[in-house]
């Protein structure tokens, strides 16, 4: 976060060069004007590591299909998916 910090008072100072400092620090000029709009709109909070995290997962399994098959496995730790599978209530099965 230092040399976060230390390249937008840099590139904050008049008659600064934002692209000359891109290359002297060794980042793209995409990723220097993202810290600067961070830094002008957060102030310090900006300029630290976000999370890369999504925001959601269109993907993921029902919360309730999740629960059902974590109680499966408590009951036969050794099956394998196709087992549990075939003891899912209707519900949740889907055509393979």
């Amino acid at each position: 976060m230092s040399i976060r910090r230390e390249f937008v008072l840099l590139a904050e100072q008049p008659q600064s060069n934002v692209r000359e400092l891109c290359r002297r620090y060794g980042i793209s000029p995409k990723t220097a004007y993202k810290w600067l709009n961070r830094h002008r709109e957060h102030g310090e909070a900006g300029l630290q590591e976000r999370s890369r995290r999504p925001l959601h997962s269109p993907g993921r399994s029902d919360p309730q299909l999740e629960q059902a098959v974590v109680q499966l496995h408590q009951r036969f730790p050794y099956w394998g998916a196709r087992k549990l599978r075939s003891l899912l209530p209707a519900e949740f099965a889907r055509p393979h």
